[in-house]
């Protein structure tokens, strides 16, 4: 249907109180969105049984924005053209709302609204879908993934199983394994968690109250907390793998691997210290030309290394058979962990939001002599924060289609200098605390050295005393008078 054979291509004349006002140049945009992995446009003819099914796969997955009311025709060959043509009003698209609404009740997880533009026909209804912790499910009763345009179905035990761990609804580490629970009950492991944290426990009695055995089997967590060698009983799942990349290029290949992976092993309390000791070790081997003071061994906050290796180890998704890979290369370290971020957790809101894929080996794990997640839901702001005292920029977090990879990149923020001026650009004054915050520099001694350096070179002046000290302006420079040229020198 185009423009022209929409009923109300004469009768849109009017703005409708109920819906959000837009202009042409906003309308052009929306008919020309691309459909992909976080969005996609339908006509109004679509019915809503098949709508529902996109809603579904965005909750599955990222998220995403549906337009409804943008209609598509062939002009020959694969050439399209997309038309505005609408809901003739509000009403008419009431069997969407309502299929929408069964799929996932209205709430801050699913948000519509109605867009209008007067030279355009109809109402294109806007439903934005946000990620969701739990499974949702199509009028159909199945379950959908978004794969770049498609939205595909999970229709098998298996399917929906992997949809469950990877959203933590349901974790792998309760899953019981084919092994022996003496592997647990009579570890080395078991016996110093045992005489430094439970003190007078039965250690099979405690395992069982645990749920770390259940029946005659033990479970993953007890394995990977409480086993001397879990990569026995849970091969190609519980590993840490370390490479060395002589380059900086986007990709490591075999010409530049420094030496053979190196494969750390162990219960995950004891294989996190490891994993970050050897990271350590080989990072404190590289150097870079500083052009100041020639070459320097490239330095990384531990605590940042520590943070996102304890995490990924700790959260990661068991069920993946795939090992966690650190991949160190001569301007940036990489952290490769099995499994996408869980629930309604995602890249933007990480530092925020809370959610343990893994809560056994969370609340366990934290009962251990000096627990490598002692700050329990802190950890990634604790490598964020060190990473930005040292001056180097923050983590970078990219989720792909089955794992999560943290760079961490050897990268300078702007100078303490150079961010204060660009904070005066557009504020009138700054004052010692907040160009600490600013620059996330903690020493309030450190930045009154800074800016009194500042002020003697002329580039900042006093704008007088107020509540919390010294506030600073950009220094106002008088106007060099011209050069009055030689030609004019000579009259």
């Amino acid at each position: 249907m185009t423009d022209e054979q929409h009923p109300l291509f004469e009768l849109q004349t009017e703005p409708n109180p109920d819906a959000e006002l837009i202009n042409d140049a906003q309308a052009e945009l929306i008919l020309n969105v691309g459909e992909g992995s976080f969005s996609e446009v339908k006509a109004i003819q679509i019915s809503p049984g098949r709508l529902s099914q996109t809603i579904s796969a965005f909750a599955n997955t990222d998220g995403g924005e549906l337009y409804v009311g943008i209609a598509e025709r062939q002009l020959g060959g694969n050439v399209k053209k997309r038309d505005w043509a609408g809901f003739v009003n509000i009403e008419a698209a009431n069997g969407h709302l309502q299929a929408f609404e069964k799929v996932l009740p209205l709430g801050k997880d699913f948000q519509y609204e109605f867009l209008q533009c007067l030279s355009k026909p109809g109402l294109v209804l806007h439903v934005q879908v946000n990620r969701t912790p739990e499974i949702v499910k199509a009028t159909d009763g199945i379950a959908y993934l978004r794969r770049g345009a498609q939205s595909l179905p999970q229709k098998t035990s298996e399917e929906i199983k992997r949809l469950e761990y990877a959203k933590g609804v349901t974790s792998f580490e309760t899953h019981p394994v084919q092994a022996s629970p003496d592997v647990i009950i009579d570890s080395p492991v078991t016996r110093d968690f045992m005489e430094y944290v439970v003190p007078q426990a039965d250690p099979e009695a405690w395992l069982r109250k645990q749920s770390l055995i259940v029946g005659d089997k033990p479970t993953v967590a007890g394995l990977l907390l409480f086993s001397e060698e879990p990569q026995a009983q849970l091969p190609k799942r519980c590993g840490v793998k370390i490479y060395r990349y002589e380059t900086r290029e986007a990709e490591g290949f075999r010409d530049v691997l420094t030496f053979i992976p190196v494969t750390i092993e162990g219960d995950i309390y004891d294989q996190i210290r490891k994993a970050v000791k050897k990271t350590i070790e080989i990072t404190e081997g590289i150097q870079y030309l500083n052009p100041e003071r020639g070459l320097e061994n490239i330095k990384y906050p531990p605590e940042a290394l520590h943070e996102i290796i304890a995490n990924a180890v700790i959260h990661r998704d068991y069920s993946i058979a795939d090992d966690i890979h650190i991949r160190i290369f001569d301007n940036r370290i990489e952290v490769q962990s099995p499994g996408r971020l869980p629930a309604h957790v995602n890249t933007s809101n990480l530092y925020d939001e809370r959610f343990a894929r893994n809560g056994a080996i969370v609340r366990l794990l934290n009962k251990f002599p000096d627990p490598p997640n002692r700050d329990v839901g802190e950890g990634l702001n604790t490598a964020r924060d060190k990473m930005r005292e040292m001056g180097l920029k923050d983590p970078d977090y990219e989720e792909r289609d089955s794992d999560l990879r943290v760079i961490i990149r050897h990268e300078t923020l702007a100078s303490p200098e150079m961010m204060i001026m660009k904070y005066l650009e557009t504020n009138e004054t700054i004052k010692n605390k907040e160009a600490r915050e600013l620059t996330y520099i903690r020493d309030t001694d450190r930045m009154k050295r800074i800016l009194s350096s500042m002020k003697a070179a002329g580039e900042i002046e006093s704008a007088g005393k107020g509540y919390g000290g010294t506030r600073y302006r950009k220094k106002i420079k008088e106007a060099t008078p011209e050069k009055i040229s030689d030609e004019n020198d000579l009259f």
